[in-house]
């Protein structure tokens, strides 16, 4: 992993981003604390068009690795998407939660995995990757199989890549390393995102490096498995989420040897 493949994913930030100004200025924090790429997620796209996001980022040297993208509009209306990443010039984007999806039900989890190879055609057709973002509902099982395994079994890997999330994967039972390893050649995007046991034995987000993952083990077996972005994303934070990011950058910071 090299400093300019570490990204901030702005939904952690989705509330410093309610108005242009609001952009511009948390571009300019995420920038200072040292991040040099951003995953465009939580932004208001009807206050700022993906033309000013473009121009904003690029005046702060900020690299738009990726986006979320409307789970509906990814498979109801891939080419919109599409266009989408074409304006903000940016290839990858994932399918960020499955809306609406019985994963009890066999139709239901067997409609998903057709549509998703099918949007995901699409965008590979256009040059861009469309992968999968996991939550903890993808580890239920069905018939004796992991969902999560059928995703990516069921599609063609060009069409449907991956985009790990460490902490929902631990939080559903699942080994971030070993998902690393599974996806390799398949995996361009990572959320790196801690997860801490309280005092009181809740589970809580963290800053990268401040809970119980391993994540020298994770990024190396995600850089052996082709990883091209590894992206800090906290979904809550205790307090300033600027305060959160900059010590999530200066831990992963530290795992960079000279």
């Amino acid at each position: 992993m090299k400093i300019d493949q570490i990204a901030i994913q702005f939904f952690t930030l989705r509330d410093h981003c309610k108005t242009k100004a609001d952009f511009i200025e948390t571009c300019r924090r995420v920038r200072e604390i040292g991040y040099r790429a951003v995953q465009i997620s939580g932004v208001d796209r009807t206050i700022i068009t993906e033309a000013e996001i473009a121009a904003i980022c690029a005046e702060h040297d900020l690299v738009i690795c990726a986006t979320h993208e409307d789970a509906n509009e990814i498979l109801d209306r891939p080419v919109d998407a599409i266009k989408r990443l074409e304006a903000l010039g940016c290839d990858y984007t994932a399918y960020p939660y499955p809306v609406g999806i019985d994963f009890k039900d066999e139709g239901s989890v067997a409609s998903i995995i057709a549509r998703l190879n099918a949007a995901g055609k699409l965008f590979a057709d256009a040059g861009k990757v469309l992968t999968y973002h996991n939550h903890h509902h993808e580890f239920q099982r069905l018939d004796g199989r992991l969902i999560l395994e059928r995703i990516y079994a069921e599609t063609n890997p060009v069409y449907l890549q991956g985009e790990i999330d460490t902490y929902w994967i631990q939080y559903g039972g699942g080994d971030p390393v070993d998902w690393c390893r599974r996806l390799a050649g398949r995996l361009p995007l990572i959320h790196l995102k801690d997860f801490r046991i309280t005092s009181d034995f809740k589970i809580e987000f963290c800053e990268v490096g401040s809970g119980n993952l391993n994540f020298p083990l994770i990024i190396e077996t995600a850089e052996q498995s082709g990883c091209k972005w590894f992206i800090v994303e906290q979904d809550s934070c205790p307090g300033d989420p600027f305060e959160s990011i900059a010590k999530s950058f200066h831990y992963l910071s530290g795992l960079i040897s000279s």
